[in-house]
This record gives structure tokens, sequence and C-alpha cells, in this order.
């Protein structure tokens, strides 16, 4: 028999403030067009990527829960009751993909617990675009979200992830909060061995996007502004 309770959409947003639909497929301007209850880190930016894509709907409908760092995390099962009315509802997140480097994945282990189908829609990812295009190894990878602030924690942290990827020949791909992104392509160059590969891909899918592949010892010689842009840093060492 059919499960009657309805589904947890997992909805990609894009990365930056460019037209959805030169970078979404047309299934996820449906899928906004039949689900009225979101649940969504930042109310404003929300609505505002909904009617974007979705001019024509309703904003007083829309039913929004919160979840950030804020949320208390007792209340998250509450956003999926409407599931088990057998209502959809969609999981949008702030840039990219639900779930991955996202709040939203704790959301979606409720939902499987709880036997609630957890639909993921097509869209960038700006991890796995940056992989894609580093020339990097594809196979076998790791994300490691944010370095230490520390100064010191961050040098051992960038050696011990350079060791990994020439034990293991695995791609170590990082992200930083983007006003400290020129330090920390500073403290990469400094770190790290004149001959490993450092991928830096920056505004993704924007007019503005930069990616560029090469050593340690060729960025030093060419260092490029990454001031407040979201960026993706992937090493590798051969």
């Amino acid at each position: 028999m059919e499960s009657t309770k309805g589904k947890l959409y997992l909805i990609p947003t894009t990365l930056g403030d460019n037209e959805p639909l030169e970078v979404l497929p047309i299934s996820v301007k449906k899928t906004i067009e039949d689900i009225d209850i979101y649940i969504v880190e930042n109310e404003k930016t929300a609505r505002r990527f909904i009617k974007k894509i979705s001019s024509g709907k309703s904003q007083s409908a829309l039913k929004i829960f919160i979840l950030n760092k804020y949320t208390d995390t007792n209340f998250i099962p509450e956003f999926l009751e409407p599931c088990e009315k057998g209502l959809n509802v969609g999981l949008l997140s702030e840039a990219g993909c639900p779930g991955v480097a996202d709040p939203g994945a704790e959301v979606v282990k409720i939902a499987h617990n709880n036997n609630i189908k957890v639909v993921p829609l097509v869209g960038p990812s700006s991890i796995l675009m940056a992989l894609m295009s580093s020339g990097m190894n594809g196979q076998s990878f790791a994300f490691n979200g944010y370095l230490p602030i520390d100064k010191d924690e961050k040098k051992k942290e960038l050696k011990r992830l350079e060791r990994l990827s020439f034990e293991q020949n695995q791609s170590q791909i990082f992200i930083e909060t983007p006003y400290r992104n020129n330090k920390l392509i500073e403290d990469i160059c400094n770190t790290l061995e004149s001959n490993t590969l450092i991928c830096v891909a920056c505004d993704i899918t924007l007019p503005t996007e930069f990616i560029k592949t090469q050593t340690v010892n060729e960025w030093k010689k060419n260092i490029v502004d990454l001031h407040k842009r979201p960026t993706i840093f992937i090493i590798h060492k051969s």
C-alpha cells in the first residue's frame, strides 16, 4: 500500500545573484509552484528566491520554518509534521544543495527515521563543480569544511591534509569565510610544498567566475583577489 505521507523535497538554489533558471532545471520551478511549506535558513532570502522563480505564487500562503545555528534542535521534528498529514515540504538551502555543508542534513535524517520519502532535486553544488573543474582526483576526495582559525592550528591542518592527499592520492577540499579568503591563500602558499597543486574556484556559475589549478610556486607569482567571494579550495600533492 502506498504511503499517504507527504514527501520532503530537497530544493537547490543558485550560488549567487543570477537568474535561477539559468542554472536550475524546470523541475525546481514546478516543485516550488506545488509546495507552500518550506524549511529555510533565512526567511527573507528564501521568499525572494521563491518569488524570483515563481512570481505568481502567493507569498501570504507560504508557511516558513527557520533552520539555522540558533534553532533549538528539539523543534526540528515539528517541521516535518505536515508530511505526516500528507503535505509535501520543501527544504531550501541558502546556496546550492540542501544537506551538503548545510544544516538541512538534520531534517533529512529525521525524515528517514520517520519513513518520509526524501526527493533530491538537481542543482548546483559548488563543491562538486569545483572538483569537476580542478583536474584533480574525482575518484577519491574529501570535503573538510572550514579550517581552524588559529594560525598554528591552521598550519598543522594544512600540512595534515597535504600529507593525506599524497599518501592516499585523495583530493582535499575545504572552504573559508569569504572575508578571510585572501589570508587563507597566503597561508596555503607559505605552508605547503612548492609543487603541491592548489585549485581555487570562486563565484561559480556567476559572470565573475574564476577557476584555476596551479602549483604553490605558481600561485605565489599570480595571487588573485578573493576577498568576499565565495570560494572552494582544493589541494593535492602527487
